[in-house]
């Protein structure tokens, strides 16, 4: 299984801090929104999906806090979790998975009858779904990606679509991963990806992780290979398509 970006453990939300990568691997613990706003921000941890299922939890954390502190009144609760929805909202205005995550909570919050106790649970329980949703997406991406990669294969990459992206496996990676767990014969060309170098810092970083042969480009590099690689990825925010044979 490769690495896992976004978790909940006793009480707090655990992401990988991905500004510290490659150089040092550091698993920071988030224990109040404020702390979780300005990962995002800072891309401490970044990928849409990661960034959706991060903002589910954000609402746990922001539930079990409350009742921690003492809370019951079941109103009061269900403020606090609207303003929780609008400052997640303003931490970064491009990834729709965030703004997803913010809907489905707030139906959740909106909809739950019953007691503080109750609502705290199913906010608790929405988050959990969401997440377990992504890792199945990303499964279901892998399985059906993988047929389409012949039994040696060479592969572009641009900017991080893995694991540290999402919930699970990862989109383009996850195919990758579910290519070579086949027993297919893959080597991955990742571009740099400027300015922030995801291909380098995270895509580079993951796939050596797990074993993947990889060999990293300057960006302007890709276009030699094109004519001759099995298949490109690149994040469709990036004005293409997630995968692309060629």
């Amino acid at each position: 299984m490769p690495v896992e970006a976004v978790w909940y453990r006793d009480g707090a939300l655990w992401i990988i801090d991905q500004t510290r990568l490659p150089q040092e691997y550091v698993e920071m613990r988030i224990d109040a929104l404020d702390t979780l706003c300005e990962a995002i921000r800072s891309l401490r941890v970044r990928g849409a999906p990661a960034i959706g299922v991060a903002a589910a939890y954000g609402f746990r954390l922001a539930a079990e806090s409350w009742q921690s502190d003492g809370g019951r009144d079941v109103e009061d609760l269900r403020r606090r979790l609207r303003e929780t929805a609008k400052t997640l909202a303003a931490t970064r205005p491009t990834a729709r998975n965030l703004f997803m995550a913010i809907e489905r909570l707030q139906q959740v919050v909106e909809s739950t009858p019953g007691s503080a106790a109750e609502l705290v649970r199913a906010v608790g329980l929405a988050a959990n779904a969401l997440h377990d949703e992504d890792r199945a997406l990303c499964e279901a991406i892998a399985r059906h990606g993988a047929t389409l990669l012949p039994a040696q294969a060479r592969v572009v990459t641009h900017c991080n679509a893995g694991a540290l992206a999402t919930g699970g496996i990862g989109t383009a990676l996850g195919v990758v991963y579910e290519a070579v767990r086949q027993g297919k014969d893959i080597h991955v060309y990742a571009d740099e990806t400027r300015p922030l170098l995801q291909g380098a810092r995270l895509t580079a970083w993951e796939l050596r992780r797990e074993g993947v042969p990889v060999t990293l480009l300057c960006d302007n590099a890709a276009a030699s290979l094109l004519s001759s690689v099995s298949m490109r990825f690149q994040p469709s925010g990036f004005g293409a398509q997630s995968a692309r044979t060629c």
